[in-house]
């Protein structure tokens, strides 16, 4: 069957709809850090921030194909997950939102903004994982943290598109709710710090994530650019937006 403008969703209100469903839910770190054999780790009880943005985009997919059953639902959310939709051990996830990106916009489920907001490439060593293994159980596996290590190193020699907070300027105009907002880290070996929701109220425009310092799912209270400039740890943003086609039997 041939596809076109109407197998989108409707807007990206669409998204953000779904999103405030869980408003208030819980936050809490590393949903998907767990020791043993990589599965597919669901929960809608409580979020960090990327799996909170994983399971609004799965669910969005859902909604738009009318199929509600928890098989389509797991396809869905592995196939934003996983590299090339697969689960081949613990580096086949997408730890680095760098890399959840590319390979999300290659397999067709993301829009890539940055030449819409006039992004220009930013290139750092990317490491963090590799150099706090404590903090993932995998990594106690010596094969795993080498295999790591390769991503890592191949993430770094590759420049991502960011626009900088002091040059948001009107392209922020062009960010519409349901994008997906990354928010660029100077933290030493990471690439992001932390990804949300945009989300449009009248003129501004807010942030729908799962908020660490709030423990919960939450709208910002700052709009995005105040939000940018009360946090020294953020440069910039990655702007990218979901595509939710009606899948065609």
């Amino acid at each position: 069957m041939k596809k076109n403008a109407s197998d989108k969703a409707p807007s990206g209100d669409f998204i953000v709809d779904i999103g405030r469903l869980f408003i208030g839910k819980p936050y809490r770190d590393g949903m998907l850090e767990n020791p043993g054999r990589e599965k597919l780790t669901i929960s809608l009880l409580a979020f960090d921030c990327m799996t909170f943005v994983e399971n609004v985009l799965a669910l969005s997919r859902c909604a738009v194909s009318g199929r509600f059953s928890s098989g389509v639902f797991k396809k869905y959310l592995q196939s934003i997950r996983y590299r090339g939709g697969k689960i081949s051990g613990y580096s086949s996830r997408l730890h680095y939102f760098t890399d959840w990106m590319r390979d999300n916009v290659e397999k067709k489920l993301l829009i890539d903004l940055s030449g819409h907001l006039q992004a220009t490439p930013h290139r750092k060593k990317i490491d963090f994982m590799s150099t706090h293994p404590e903090l993932y159980p995998a990594l106690k596996n010596k094969a795993q943290l080498a295999k790591m290590i390769n991503i890592e190193k191949t993430l770094s020699r590759k420049a991502f598109p960011a626009v900088d907070k002091e040059n948001l300027g009107t392209g922020i105009k062009k960010i519409q709710s349901g994008d997906v907002i990354a928010l660029v880290s100077n933290q030493q070996g990471l690439d992001v710090g932390h990804v949300g929701f945009a989300l449009r109220q009248g003129k501004s425009l807010r942030l729908l994530h799962a908020s660490r310092r709030e423990g919960k799912v939450v709208i910002s209270k700052k709009t995005l650019p105040a939000y940018l400039r009360s946090n020294k740890t953020f440069t910039g943003i990655i702007v990218t937006r979901p595509v939710i086609r009606i899948d065609c039997q």
